[in-house]
């Protein structure tokens, strides 16, 4: 009988190691827009595009209902990734920094998005980053 509720015991302890959760980095939201504000993705110019890591791999985007994109999987990592977006009117790179989460629970938080190219204007505007192609 002790060798049940030791085996019990043992069993319970292992597997009762608190709530299990996961946080995920937040989205990545990009808009596309020219000069005059207009957006480049409703407008049709933007396409074909794409965004690629950098061992070209594709990355997968959701179109939103106002023709913003979300990049999806991205910041998964403890350190720093480049990518590369391609389209007709622009290429450029960026990187994401991301670290992990330092709190209760397992994830990844980014740290830092950095824009490099010719003829772009990146500005946040709270919850997606606005890109100007000039």
């Amino acid at each position: 009988m002790k060798k049940i509720i030791f085996f019990l015991l043992v069993t319970f302890m292992l597997t009762a190691c608190g709530e299990e959760c996961y946080n995920a980095p937040l989205p990545i939201v990009f808009e596309f827009v020219d000069d005059n504000g207009e957006n480049l993705i409703t407008n049709g110019k933007l396409n074909p595009f794409s965004i690629q890591d950098e061992n070209q791999v594709g990355v997968q985007v959701t179109k939103t209902d106002d023709d913003r994109i979300v990049l999806q999987n991205v910041g998964l990592l403890n350190g720093t990734k480049n990518y590369t977006f391609y389209s007709p009117v622009r290429t450029f790179n960026f990187s994401i920094e991301s670290s992990e989460f330092k709190g209760g629970c397992d994830g990844y938080q980014i740290n830092k998005l950095t824009f490099t190219g010719i003829a772009i204007d990146v500005k946040d505007e709270n919850g997606y980053y606005k890109i100007i192609l000039k």
